[in-house]
């Protein structure tokens, strides 16, 4: 009799939880007001968090030597409290290919280009963008930079309210090819890449865009709501749907032979609301990227400090079946 009232209780608590999150939605994002306390990125940089990275990272002789070689670059944004961000950055300002990632830039230009009247807005565009993004759908990809133009693009990354590429700190996103077999290329001025990024502007993106200060808190909302729910599970997102399903994600990937690269807005329960970006040559780069979600989560929130019910990776486990994770 007590382990069937047991049982109905639970039940009903985990009925009650999960109408009120239905209820409530999903958690506000700092976009949905301009903090006038607001800081610029470069200003965040916190010392702790940046020696706990490295010593994090180092302690992995593979990832060691392709930081070294200046194949592997990582950046993460703390927001855990949206008044006092934290950063910290290894290769920050190392230009990499990023395949599909910088398709960030034609968002943010498609959305420069709706606000100044230069591109319509219409149904087929939005449907162009989402697939852009969620999929990372070349085609889709191709035809928007068709309609907004290289020149946009490029105009716009180097904006000096946005300096999303800035010669004097590394370079950082750029788009000079389309995905596409057909079309010239123009590569950045400083590595001569078609489809670029540094972690540190990547990270700039999505602190803009989380705190609404790209172009205005709707369109940096708006931007945000294609970036969500990605619909290609493998990297960052693969992991984290295991540690934290019920977290809201903003991800942009790309993939191109050896070259693996992911970022993320993560906007989780408790401590989990963070950036991450990464990118990593390498055969094994998929894994490198998924293996690095746990250990970037242990920087930002160590082992002693979780909650009991924390397993060292972030799972729920049963009090009375604890296992360490593999």
């Amino acid at each position: 009799m007590k382990k069937t009232t047991r049982f109905f209780c639970w039940a009903f608590a985990l009925i009650f939880l999960w109408a009120a999150r239905a209820i409530a939605g999903p958690l506000p994002l700092p976009a949905s007001a301009v903090d006038p306390t607001w800081r610029p990125l470069y200003e965040r940089y916190d010392s702790k968090l940046q020696t706990d990275l490295e010593a994090a990272l180092q302690k992995n002789s593979f990832w060691r030597s392709l930081i070294d070689k200046k194949k592997m670059a990582v950046g993460v944004v703390d927001l855990s409290d949206p008044k006092s961000p934290r950063f910290a950055r290894v290769n920050g300002r190392t230009m990499m290919y990023a395949a599909s990632l910088p398709k960030i830039a034609v968002l943010l230009a498609a959305y420069v280009s709706f606000e100044d009247g230069s591109l319509e807005e219409t149904p087929e565009i939005r449907e162009d963008l989402i697939a852009m993004i969620r999929k990372s759908d070349n085609a889709a990809a191709t035809r928007m930079i068709d309609r907004v133009g290289f020149k946009k693009i490029q105009a716009v990354v180097m904006d000096p309210r946005y300096q999303f590429y800035d010669t004097e700190k590394g370079g950082g996103l750029w788009v000079g090819k389309r995905y596409a077999k057909k079309g010239g290329r123009n590569p950045d001025p400083m590595k001569g890449l078609s489809h670029a990024a540094t972690a540190t502007q990547v990270c700039r993106f999505y602190y803009q865009l989380a705190n609404g200060r790209i172009i205005n808190p709707k369109r940096s909302g708006e931007m945000l709501e294609i970036l969500s729910n990605p619909k290609i599970e493998h990297k960052f997102v693969k992991m984290l749907r295991k540690l934290v399903p019920q977290a809201r994600i903003y991800r942009k990937s790309g993939t191109w032979r050896n070259w693996h690269s992911d970022s993320v807005l993560v906007w989780g329960p408790v401590w989990r609301r963070y950036i991450l970006v990464s990118m990593v040559e390498s055969e094994h780069g998929e894994k490198i990227l998924r293996d690095l979600v746990p250990v970037v989560e242990r920087v930002l929130r160590p082992v002693e400090d979780l909650p009991s019910e924390y397993s060292p990776l972030g799972w729920r486990r049963h009090p009375k079946k604890s296992k360490k994770p593999a």
